[in-house]
């Protein structure tokens, strides 16, 4: 394909940038053949002209389709290089958080410096059993693979994870290993998965530190062996450590640590048990206050330590052993503080006790003096002599640091040891896997020997990555039968050469430290002379003669050769050792047993990191030469051959790599740093993975895949029935050249770009076919606007033209109106004129008139205005001659009236006076209101008084006045008594003006005292209106308290409710809890069971005898060995012999029992009553009988017979009593009293047994009386005393004469005689009914008495806090549990008393039929039975109907269990059988059990069942079919055990005659509970079955297969290919989803399972595939796009759908979808502005934002022309859903399983009519 096909306008591409590493940009203009510039436009705006390399004319990477970015695998890219895999794996880290990315075979883990929900048990589960490429990247997925191809191979498998210091290689080996711990598990009770875990604190605190680019660095390499045997369970491990850093003991940069075991001493200085260490602060020490960081925060160093503990006593590193560590540990600590002082420049010495120097002695148990001696000296030895010479201070620290490194070194290697020894395993292992945890390439500023044998290590690492590539490749290809041309890759051989071979690098360096005066410059002067100009790698800086540089396969290093030499002898002073050797400490010599062949008599300075072999757990004992010549091994010898030996296991092993990138240097949590991201990519290998996959034929296809997605490059006639011919066929086509694709047998393989050109091809047949569209549509909106436009205008001027007629027609009218308005306008006007002028004329008229006739009116007055003054004046003469007359007189009656006066002033102002008193007495009582009121009362009545006396007075004043008249008459007849009274008359004027003034004060005074009284009365009447307005007020705030009294006791009952509602809820959340609890432990319980019973089988199996062991019946074995808490009825009424033990022992009286017992007791009552009952009728019948004997002497002959048959009937029944009775006695005589009434006695047994057959008798005898009478009456007269009744002829003679006699009277009377009979029984049975209501009606009343008590005690604990809650319920049980205690033993008494009375009533009994015998031979004469025989009458017995119940033998039990139970199939015989057959078979055998009182009878039918059951489903518990069936029938069982129970609560849907069905004897409540429990494991069982046939089939059907064909397209996935989503042959479709339920549901229905238990099981299946289908939605990015959603929708609907035809709607399956419904929704809903993510949250309630979270990270578009979900988007979700307090947790429990319960289903079906069919071969049962 030419480059200008895909160099074109808007093409995008990569170019170089030195801040980015690279930089998109875009073609402004097509590419055309030799330009030398490309016009691009950057992302940031600008415009960049870019030249193209003269020499080489390469143009820039291409970038990707969108489409392709943030793929999981990176060889799924169609352009693969390196801007596309940086920019891949930016995408994951940054925007949609993702870690871990693949790359071939090789998983890329970018360390997130953040802890991430992505580890948990649930993921275990979820990546446990998936194919790696179905699942996202993740090191759980590589982990399943390496345990997969293990197991399915048989080959050891590796995991290879390297990378720089810090990149997470130690996290992420330990997550590998945390998954095999998960998921295999281990083979043996000792835990060795807790154990392979627990190595990882140890190692890490002796072998990690922190450092500047890690908080936890591991400074050491290692490789775990995990073994397992052929069940693949772990059984053990095995750990090879490679080049610990020594030089970290005694040395640390700045910002570093030591290592962290010394810290958590430090940290644990205070503890008891460290006080001899003598340990302080961290800054005390000299090796651990170098590095200025002691402290790494959000570490606690002390509680690691206790961890630190607590793993090496899982380990079996006891305490003491622990001590010795921390000892010598101390002593490292304590010894770096030894200081030197120098004597001269050759010697030095120590100060004189010296306290560093005395705690290490102390503490590891030297000599003093001789280890104070060796610090300063060292020996020489020659070959004749032995020197011992002083070292110089520099030297003696460094021998100091040296014997440090050298004694953590050894303890390293020995805790390695223990470790190994603890993970060792005495079982064969079978294979393994290996987990190597080493670094990665590293170059520093300054690289030293550390760094070279890294590097080295990473170059064999390296080669053997890369032939593995290779040769995948080329199995690849040869496998698809495509011709294998040679790819090109780099081949670090040379390298390795270099360094390893003959006079390589390490050779050089292991000959010179063989050299007496070797040094680093000699070396490197080897070096050069030898490889410089020789060989491409090796080269010598410019500047420096100390150095050398090697191209490594990742980069060119240089190597400073200060300190090699050094380093590699690794060397400590022989005498110093053997001070340590000659230890009185026990551990310290066991570190160097093996020392010898490690010392060498040279002197000794730093070294670096020590080799670590795996070393046996017992010494190796060598031969002396041996030993010299491993002394000489050097540090780079040891290393080569670990390294051989390490890449011979990996060689043997199937690899699988890992490679840890550190995204940045600040440990900045997702922060992504392209420059360190590229070095580590390019040192890792990554890059070369790329460059081989982009070699050969990097994009691979299936032809299906091929064909579903590039469909729409087809045409119809291009499309064969063959997919392969097609997709051959349109290739020749799309691509000219052949070269850039290959036909494979599978698959289609292309080389790189050419997927990404098949895009581009899709892309714009796609965007024409959409432009087509678009066009079309836009036309088809057009028209449609222009139509509807047309359609307006045209309506628009109907309008209109209708408007303007209605305009013109209003015009016209207005016209006329107008017309008519004018004319009667002008007819106003003029008749308004001619009435104005009418009416001035007729005002004229009227105002003349009025002016004549006011002028003739003032005529007429002024004469009649003389005349009245005329009158008046006449009248002003007469009245004043009246006055002066009057005058005269009035002044009289003045004169007596002043006189009067006088008189009456005295007495008012006396009153006054009175009135002033009342008033000063009463100041100050206005505030008193009913004082006032009384006052104001009194003075009204004073008022009443004086208005009294006034007119009194007035009257006396009148008589006065008219006495006075008739003296001023008299005086006028006496003209000289007038002149004499003349002065009494002046006098009196005087004194009646006094008089006058005194009564005007009077009534002055009178009217301010009436004013006061109102005022006083005004007041009191205000403050009685105040006090009634306060009144009111008062009330009115009452009624207002009363009303909120009222709605906050509204509101308190409202809310008291809704707090009910919810503690119901609570409570109900609460029983579910416990239920499903409670589930979970029968489910482990049936676990350790069935794991009891393998065990026990084994040991059957491997014939290991017990000793002292008797074997046991196998039925009694298994019934002891399970449901223990069941067997008290066994417990209880085993055989005798058992009885006596328990009693001998004196066991304490177990509760349960007892309240059994007070059942039984009372049951024994009742059936004592019912018996005496009935012995009480027979004597009434039998009296009865006698009677109407002596009434009817007539018909004795009639008689006869009956009499002789019952007689011998009585004889019998005699008989039997007589023997029961004898056997009683003897029952009763072997014990004593208390042991015989116990209910398990032998002779409380025979008592039953016996009083139950005289019941049975009495009975039979009943019916027999009966059926005897009706044939007597019909034939009395017919058998005559004399006849012998032998001949035909005879009887009917005589059945003539009875009908010629008329004797059918007589028979007529026997017949109402026998229905008199018949009424009286009616009538006794009657009346024993209403007796037996009235005592059921007492116990109803004491039932709810006890029932309100309890209730009573029920609230009032229910106010109690829970403590006392549950002492006061405790309390009231032990009360209730001894008042039932003390009723028990009075009942106990009573039956005693019973026993006794019931063998006196035998004996009358047995004495009056022996009476009645008598009597009956003394009426019959001797010659009436001689010469009279009687006719034997045949008596036919009455065919009893069936009863329900089933007998067998006690020793037909096993096969009636094996028939029933074990080898019935529910396919054949079953299905044809009622639903629940056995079940019912089952139950009506215990009846008849229950009918016979035999509770061993009941007891071991029950336990043999369960146990049966139980074997059938664990040899066929694979079977949906066997399980459901089981399931089904133990449920029906349990029904009928309850239907059938007796209890009231159960038998209201009964039919009376499934009543008398009830149990009679037992209660069998405590198997009900066991046969709950059986129910309970058989569903949980159902479910682990249908989840285990349903599984393969969820994600398959649910997500990856297409239901709706076309709406996904099929992306590129790179080399690890995941399931097709086409429906091959094998391949499970949502209908095989539906087939499968249906076959479940039908099956179900089928046996005949409880509707509400289907629900249930519904219910769980729904809810697995639920969550199966989200928890792969939440871990496969390729499933979450728009139209996958669609997708799942429609699946989720056909599941409703489902749902709906099976009218299963309402049993909660739906609501168990609703997080994969809701996940489906966010998948389809828009994802951009705010008020989507306010959409989103309001509608993803069912989902946790975890969930909501990854969910939006991982959309996927699977076209360009969906867009994906911005960062700031799913900020925002996570900013709204901060609040939502809902679990952390990712993914749902699919192992949850909803707790279950069993509602009673009573069954109609009655148990009489059941028939059991011959097939189940049951023909020893017999029906009863």
């Amino acid at each position: 394909m030419a480059a200008s096909e895909l160099y074109t306008k808007f093409a995008r591409v990569w170019i170089p940038d030195p801040e980015e590493v690279w930089k998109s940009a875009e073609l402004i203009k097509d590419y055309k053949p030799g330009d030398k510039v490309l016009l691009l436009h950057l992302e940031e705006g600008k415009d960049l002209e870019y030249r193209l390399d003269p020499k080489t004319k390469e143009l820039p990477h291409l970038r990707n389709p969108d489409i392709l970015v943030g793929e999981n695998d990176l060889t799924a890219l169609s352009y693969l290089h390196e801007p596309a895999v940086l920019h891949n794996l930016r995408v994951r880290f940054i925007d949609s958080k993702l870690i871990y990315t693949y790359c071939g075979i090789v998983l890329v883990a970018i360390n997130p410096y953040e802890q991430l929900p992505i580890y948990g048990e649930d993921i275990i589960n979820a990546y446990s059993g998936q194919n790696m490429g179905d699942m996202d990247p993740h090191i759980f997925a590589v982990a399943e693979e390496a345990y997969k191809q293990m197991a399915r191979d048989e080959r050891n498998q590796s995991i290879i994870v390297s990378g720089e210091s810090g990149a997470g290689k130690t996290v992420s080996a330990k997550y590998a290993m945390r998954y095999f711990a998960t998921v295999s598990g281990s083979a043996s009770e000792a835990n060795v998965e807790e154990k392979v875990l627990a190595s990882n604190p140890i190692m890490e605190s002796i072998g990690n530190a922190k450092t500047t680019r890690n908080d936890n660095s591991s400074r050491f390499g290692k490789y775990i062996e995990i073994g397992f045997d052929k069940r693949y369970r772990i059984i053990g491990a095995n750990m090879r450590t490679y080049l610990l850093e020594k030089s970290r003991v005694v040395f640390q940069a700045e910002e570093e640590r030591n290592y962290h075991i010394f810290y958590q001493l430090c940290a644990s200085a205070k503890l008891p048990e460290f006080k001899m260490l003598r340990l302080g602060n961290a800054n005390y020490f000299l090796y651990t206050k170098q590095g200025g960081s002691p402290v790494i925060e959000g570490v606690d160093d002390a509680k690691e330590m206790a961890h630190t503990r607590q793993a090496c006593t899982l380990l079996g590193i006891n305490e003491s052993s622990q001590m010795g560590i921390f000892r010598i540990l101390a002593g490292i600590l304590h010894l770096g503080n030894v200081g030197f002082t120098s004597r001269d420049s050759d010697s030095c010495t120590i100060p004189p006790k010296h306290e560093p120097l005395i705690i290490f002695c102390d503490l590891m148990g030297v000599d003093y003096e001789e280890m104070c001696h060796w610090l300063c000296h060292r020996k020489l030895a020659t070959a004749t002599e032995t020197y011992i010479k002083p070292i110089s201070k520099l030297q003696a620290t460094n021998a100091r640091d040296a014997l440090a490194k050298h004694i953590y070194a050894k303890l390293f290697n020995w805790i390695v040891d223990h470790v190994n020894q603890a993970l060792h395993s005495a079982v064969k292992q079978h294979s393994f896997i290996g987990v190597l945890d080493i670094y990665g390439f590293e170059t520093f500023e300054i690289n030293s020997f550390e760094q070279f044998c890294i590097n080295y290590a990473n170059e064999k690492l390296q080669q053997q990555f890369n032939m593995h590539v290779f040769k995948l490749e080329q199995e690849e290809y040869m496998k698809e039968q495509i011709p294998w041309t040679l790819i090109d890759f780099y081949d670090n051989q040379p390298c390795i050469n270099l360094i390893e071979s003959k006079l390589g690098i390490l050779d050089l360096l292991d000959e010179e430290c063989k050299m007496p005066k070797g040094t680093d410059d000699t070396w490197a002067q080897k070096l050069y002379n030898t490889h410089l100009n020789k060989c491409t790698l090796f080269e010598k800086p410019r500047l420096s003669n100390k150095a050398f540089i090697i191209q490594h396969f990742a980069d060119k290093v240089e190597y400073q050769c200060e300190g090699f030499l050094e380093k590699n002898k690794d060397t400590v002073f022989e005498e110093q050792i053997k001070v340590l050797k000659s230890s009185k400490f026990k551990m310290l010599p066991e570190l160097f047993q093996d020392d010898d062949k490690a010392i060498s008599p040279t002197s000794a300075t730093s070294s670096g990191r020590v080799p670590l072999t795996r070393t046996p757990a017992k010494p190796i004992k060598g031969r002396p030469g041996q030993a010299a010549k491993e002394h000489k091994k050097t540090v780079g010898h040891q290393f080569r051959n670990s390294l051989h030996l390490l890449m011979e296991t990996l060689n043997a092993t199937t690899p699988h790599y890992v490679r840890c990138i550190k995204p940045n240097d600040f440990k900045f949590p997702f922060t992504f740093d392209e420059k360190r991201a590229v070095q580590q990519l390019r040192a890792c290998g990554v890059l070369e993975t790329i460059r081989i996959s982009a070699a050969g034929f990097p994009s691979r296809w299936t032809y299906q895949e091929f064909f579903s997605r590039y469909r729409v490059l087809m045409k119809q006639k291009d499309v064969l029935s063959d997919r392969k011919q097609t997709c051959k066929n349109v290739l020749e086509k799309l691509i000219v050249d052949k070269d850039k694709y290959q036909f494979g047998k599978t698959k289609i393989f292309f080389r790189a770009g050419q997927v990404a050109y098949l895009e581009k091809l899709r892309a714009d047949k796609l965007r024409a076919a959409c432009i087509r569209i678009q066009k079309t549509i836009r036309g088809w909106l057009l028209r449609k606007k222009y139509l509807r436009m047309r359609k307006a205008a045209i309506t628009v001027q109907r309008y209109v033209r209708g408007y303007q007629a209605r305009c013109y027609a209003k015009f016209l009218r207005r016209t006329k109106a107008a017309t008519i308005i004018q004319k009667y306008w002008r007819m106003y006007v003029v008749r308004r004129r001619y009435k104005i002028r009418r009416a001035a004329t007729i005002v004229l008229q009227s105002y003349l008139r009025g002016y004549l006739a006011r002028n003739r009116y003032r005529k007429i007055l002024r004469e009649h205005k003389a005349i009245i003054i005329q009158k008046w004046v006449r009248g002003w003469l007469a009245k004043t001659h009246y006055k002066r007359s009057m005058r005269a007189i009035i002044y009289l009656q003045c004169c007596f009236r002043r006189m009067m006066a006088k008189r009456e002033l005295k007495k008012l102002k006396i009153e006054a006076r009175s009135v002033e008193r009342y008033k000063k007495l009463h100041i100050g009582m206005e505030n008193k209101i009913m004082q006032l009121q009384r006052k104001v009362d009194e003075q009204n009545k004073d008022y009443k008084c004086l208005m009294e006396k006034l007119t009194n007075l007035e009257g006396i004043y009148n008589s006065e006045t008219e006495k006075l008249r008739s003296d001023v008459e008299r005086l006028q007849l006496s003209e000289e008594e007038a002149k004499i009274a003349t002065g009494r008359v002046l006098s009196l004027q005087e004194e009646i003006a006094k008089l006058r003034k005194d009564l005007e004060e009077t009534r002055s005074e009178k009217k301010s005292i009436e004013e006061r009284a109102d005022r006083y009365k005004q007041e009191t009447e205000q403050l009685v209106s105040n006090l009634k307005e306060e009144n009111t007020l008062l009330k009115q705030e009452k009624e207002t308290l009363n009303h909120l009294i009222v709605e906050q006791a509204k509101e308190m009952t409202e809310t008291m409710e809704k707090k009910l509602i919810e503690e119901t809820k609570q409570l109900e959340l609460d029983l579910n809890d416990e239920r499903l609890r409670y589930q979970n432990l029968l489910n482990e319980f049936s676990r350790l069971e069935e794991r009891y019973d393998d065990l026990k089988e084994e040991i059957m199996l491997m014939n290991v005898p017990k000793p002292g062991h008797k074997r046991t019946d196998s039925t009694h074995s298994s019934n002891e060995s399970e449901y223990p808490f069941t067997s008290e009825i066994a417990e209880t009424e085993d055989i005798p012999s058992r009885t006596e033990e328990l009693s001998e022992k004196k066991v304490p009286l177990d509760m349960s029992l007892f309240l059994k017992l007070q059942k039984r007791v009372t049951e024994l009552e009742q059936e004592k009553q019912v018996l005496q009952d009935e012995l009480d009728h027979k004597e009434e019948q039998v009296l009865r009988s006698k009677a109407k004997e002596e009434e009817r002497p007539q018909i004795r002959g009639a008689e006869l017979e009956y009499e002789s048959l019952k007689r011998q009937e009585l004889e019998s029944e005699n008989k039997k009593l007589k023997n029961e009775l004898n056997e009683l006695r003897k029952a009763l005589s072997e014990k004593s009293a208390p042991e015989v009434t116990a209910p398990g006695a032998p002779a409380y047994r025979v008592l039953m047994e016996q009083l139950t057959s005289v019941s049975e008798e009495l009975d039979v005898r009943k019916e027999e009386v009966l059926i005897l009478r009706s044939q007597l009456v019909s034939q009395k007269e017919a058998i005559q005393p004399k006849n012998t009744m032998t001949d035909s002829t005879i009887l009917l003679e005589d059945v003539q004469k009875m009908k010629d006699k008329g004797e059918i009277a007589q028979a007529y009377i026997g017949l109402k005689e026998t229905n008199r009979l018949l009424e009286s029984q009616l009538q006794s049975q009657k009346r024993s009914h209403e007796n037996e209501a009235e005592v059921l009606r007492g116990e109803i009343q004491s039932l709810k008495e006890e029932n309100n008590r309890q209730q009573q005690l029920l609230a009032q604990n229910l106010q109690l806090p829970p403590e006392a809650r549950i002492e006061a319920s405790l309390q009231h049980e032990i009360t209730r549990l001894t008042n039932e205690n003390l009723d028990l033993m009075e009942q106990l008494e009573k039956q005693d008393k019973t026993v006794r009375k019931l063998k006196k009533q035998l004996k009358v009994f047995a004495k009056k039929i022996g009476e009645l015998e008598v009597g009956q031979m003394e009426n019959i004469s001797p010659g009436q039975i001689i010469d009279e025989p009687i006719r034997p009458v045949n008596i036919p017995r009455k065919e009893k109907d069936f009863q329900g119940m089933l007998d067998y033998k006690k020793e037909d039990e096993q096969k009636l269990v094996k028939n029933l139970i074990l080898e019935l199939k529910p396919r054949g015989v079953a299905v044809n059988l009622i639903p629940g057959l056995p079940a019912y078979i089952l139950f009506m055998c215990v009846r008849h059990a229950d009918y016979l009182n035999d509770d061993q009878k009941v007891r071991s039918l029950l336990t043999s069942t369960i146990n049966s059951i139980k074997k059938v489903l664990k040899k066929r518990g694979d079977d949906f079919e066997t399980v459901s069936f089981w399931l089904s029938n133990t449920c029906r069982f349990l029904h009928c055990l309850k239907q059938y129970s007796g209890e009231e609560g159960f038998m209201k849907h009964n039919t009376s005659r499934q009543n008398e069905h009830c149990l009679t004897n037992f209660d069998l409540a405590e198997y009900r509970q066991v046969l709950s429990d059986l129910a309970i494991q058989i569903y949980q069982h159902l479910v682990r079955v249908l989840e285990n046939i349903l599984q393969p089939m969820i994600v398959s059907g649910m997500l990856e297969h297409e239901t709706i064909q076309g709406v996904s397209g099929v992306k590129p996935t790179g080399l690890r290919k995941r399931t097709s989503s086409i429906a091959d042959e094998g391949t499970y479709t949502l209908d095989s989803i539906l087939r499968q339920l249906n076959s479940f549901h039908s099956v179900m229905c089928q046996h005949g399972m409880d509707p509400e238990l289907i629900k249930q099981v519904v219910k769980q299946m729904f809810y697995i595939v639920g969550a199966i289908t989200l928890n792969n939605l939440l871990l496969r990015k390729d499933m979450c796009s728009w139209s996958k959603g669609m997708q799942i929708r429609y699946n989720v609907s056909q599941l409703e759908e489902w749902l709906r035809d099976k009218n299963l709607m309402n049993s909660g399956a739906k609501e168990t979808l609703e997080p994969l419904i809701q996940a489906a929704q966010l998948l389809q809903v828009k994802k951009k502005t705010d008020e989507d993510a306010e959409a989103i949250c309001s509608m993803c309630n069912a989902l946790t934002t975890a969930q909501i979270v990854k969910v939006l990270n991982l959309y996927t578009p699977v076209n360009e022309f969906e867009e994906r979900v911005s960062v700031s988007f799913i900020r925002t979700i996570q900013m709204r859903l901060r609040d939502r307090k809902d679990s952390p947790q990712l993914l749902m429990d699919a192992k949850h399983i909803f707790p279950v319960t069993f509602p009673f289903n009573p069954s109609s079906l009655a148990l009489e009519t059941i028939q059991i069919p011959a097939s189940l071969g049951l023909g020893f049962i017999s029906r009863v």
